[in-house]
């Protein structure tokens, strides 16, 4: 299972909707599909879905507008029929994406945009007001757990990133030729 579909999937179900992952949609007359949605999340009482295109991808976002087209249409085109043919259902649409660079715009193939980092900052955000002695995230949601653990102690872990970017810097620095400008910017990484 792909990290951030668990992620998106934890959290979802945390907030108490149905999720489905990896939804194959578009039955096509020689047994394929035209499709498949990576997460999609219903809340009953809310009635509010939504489908979630999670991606590390390192594509142009050219290709990225063409990639989420094809899956946010096929969203657009059988969500309403699996969930009980609402034509008034409204489907929000995301691409979840890891980048280092701000996205040119919020909305991509009708969808909007979210950045990993910003997805992490809403979850630490709502898990931080949580009382770990007396709202403890259930442990089948492994990842928010350990989010919340994060969230509760970040008083103790917050020196511990700064240090290690100071030691980072320092390094970075010590490395560089003579007269080289440094920014507080971490090394770029390579995807895993």
């Amino acid at each position: 299972m792909e990290y951030l579909e668990q992620l998106v999937r934890e959290w979802y179900e945390y907030q108490g909707y149905f999720v489905r992952q990896d939804l194959w949609v578009g039955l096509e007359a020689d047994g394929s599909y035209e499709c498949d949605l990576s997460i999609v999340a219903f809340h009953p009482t809310r009635r509010h879905l939504s489908h979630i295109e999670p991606s590390f991808d390192l594509l142009s976002w050219e290709e990225r507008e063409q990639h989420f087209l094809i899956k946010f249409e096929a969203g657009r085109k059988y969500l309403h029929r699996i969930f009980g043919g609402d034509a008034h259902l409204h489907i929000d649409h995301t691409a979840l994406i890891v980048s280092s660079e701000r996205p040119r715009a919020h909305t991509i193939a009708g969808g909007r945009v979210v950045l990993v980092v910003d997805f992490l900052a809403e979850i630490l955000a709502s898990l931080c007001r949580l009382d770990m002695t007396t709202e403890v995230v259930p442990e089948q949601w492994a990842l928010i757990r350990t989010l919340q653990f994060v969230a509760a102690n970040r008083e103790r872990l917050v020196p511990v990133l700064g240090a290690s970017l100071a030691k980072e810097t320092a390094a970075a620095a010590a490395a560089a030729p003579r007269g080289t400008q440094l920014t507080n910017e971490l090394p770029a990484r390579r995807p895993i």
